[in-house]
């Protein structure tokens, strides 16, 4: 797919929800001060993001950067390293507030209670409480002990991946769960009346028909989700599916699309963006966006973002290879945490593309689009995938549903020689 134009083939050539993706970080070389590189930013109303790169099990279709059941003694020196961390940022961050915070990974829960308790109070230190934050679990480590300690430390959303409610598509996508032990996680989690609650599920799991695809959606609004994301099947390099699962065809991912927006629509849920639903109300949750306010990323894997450079640890899918970053960054002394050694660089062009992207697949007017990016808007409005809104252009419905090819049309040719050039490790 070059710029300017969409790819005439599938709407499905890659989840873009940051820009630059992350095969397009590199060494950087020199390394770059992180006092220095924060000293011009606005740092009134800044995201923090913890990454906690451990899950009881790699789901078949999981590539994100995580180590699945990994040995006591690591995850207590991570924890150990992430303190370390920590207190060196306090260091070079200088004054700042924080207006949103999110524990992710990896699943979060997979650590204990007082482990939980003690990342919980790393974020407090460091001056991110009291404020909407976010943590990411899974059906079996959405214990009581663990939900108890998100809640007393003022957790206000919490993200549950169910992926599905039919047995045989959980079984499919490798993913570690009964039913028994979801219903009883999203009982616990309900019962302990955290403001938010989010709901991922995913279409296009091999078997999944349009009826069972409608149970799930139904099954999941039982719980009555403040929100809800839904995910097409990507089948990675690397995941545990790729070896043995074909692709979902395009059309058939596009049709459970338009029944998952169909019955969340009908329900009363408004679209956010592709894959979000989310029900009106009061927001307990400032926007997303963390890539233009600035977020400042804990532990390995976490990425942080300033105006004209995202860095993050190096980034790697298989189980050896992520082993072998966790081990490096635990092992790293003091200092070598005031500096990014990793990232892109972004010039204001690019900046400037990465503010397109954002608002447009954010469900957002886009106004001011830089003058090499006008073709291909043109085509979305020719097209139908967009419609002029004001002095803007806005995703249409069946737009929306195709943000997966029209957010990669949107890549700079830079970005994108640098992506085609990464190896899956």
């Amino acid at each position: 797919m070059s710029e300017g134009e969409l790819d005439a083939g599938s709407p499905y050539a890659g989840y873009l929800y940051s820009y630059p993706h992350k095969t397009a970080y590199r060494p950087l070389d020199p390394a770059v001060s992180l006092e220095r590189l924060w000293a011009d930013e606005d740092k009134r109303a800044l995201s923090v993001y913890l990454h906690v790169p451990f899950c009881e099990m790699r789901c078949g279709f999981c590539n994100l950067f995580t180590r699945s059941r990994p040995p006591a003694d690591t995850v207590a020196a991570w924890l150990a390293t992430l303190a370390r961390q920590v207190r060196v940022v306090r260091g070079w961050l200088g004054p700042a507030a924080f207006a949103r915070a999110a524990i992710g990974g990896g699943t979060p829960t997979l650590l204990d209670a007082p482990q939980l308790r003690a990342v919980t109070d790393l974020l407090a230190g460091l001056g991110a409480s009291g404020i909407p934050t976010s943590v990411e679990t899974s059906p079996a480590t959405a214990t009581p002990d663990r939900l108890a300690v998100l809640y007393e430390a003022g957790v206000t959303r919490v993200s549950i991946g169910i992926q599905s409610f039919e047995a045989d598509e959980v079984r499919t996508a490798q993913r570690p769960q009964s039913h028994a032990q979801v219903d009883a996680a999203l009982d616990a989690i309900r019962g302990f009346g955290f403001p938010v609650l989010n709901l991922d599920l995913i279409y296009g799991i091999p078997g999944q028909d349009e009826a069972s695809w409608e149970r799930s959606l139904l099954a999941a609004l039982r719980w009555a989700p403040e929100e809800l994301y839904l995910y097409p099947l990507y089948v990675r390099p690397l995941t545990g599916m790729a070896a043995r699962a074909r692709t979902p065809g395009d059309d058939h991912r596009l049709r459970l699309y338009a029944i998952g927006r169909e019955v969340l629509l009908g329900s009363g849920y408004e679209q956010a963006s592709m894959r979000m639903f989310r029900r009106p109300g009061p927001r307990s949750e400032p926007a997303y966006r963390c890539q233009e306010d600035g977020m400042v990323g804990l532990g390995v894997g976490a990425r942080s973002y300033t105006r004209a450079l995202h860095y993050a640890s190096d980034y790697a899918v298989a189980a050896r290879s992520v082993e072998g970053i966790i081990d490096r960054w635990i092992a790293e002394p003091d200092d070598a945490f005031a500096f990014a050694r990793h990232g892109t660089w972004l010039d204001p062009a690019e900046q400037d593309r990465r503010r397109v992207i954002l608002t447009l697949l954010g469900a957002e007017p886009v106004a001011d689009a830089p003058e090499e990016l006008l073709p291909l808007l043109d085509e979305l409005v020719h097209k139908g995938w967009a419609r002029r809104a004001g002095e803007g252009v806005l995703l249409t419905p069946e737009g929306m549903g195709r943000s997966d090819a029209i957010g990669p049309a949107l890549i700079s040719p830079a970005v994108r020689g640098r992506m085609a050039e990464w190896e899956a490790r």
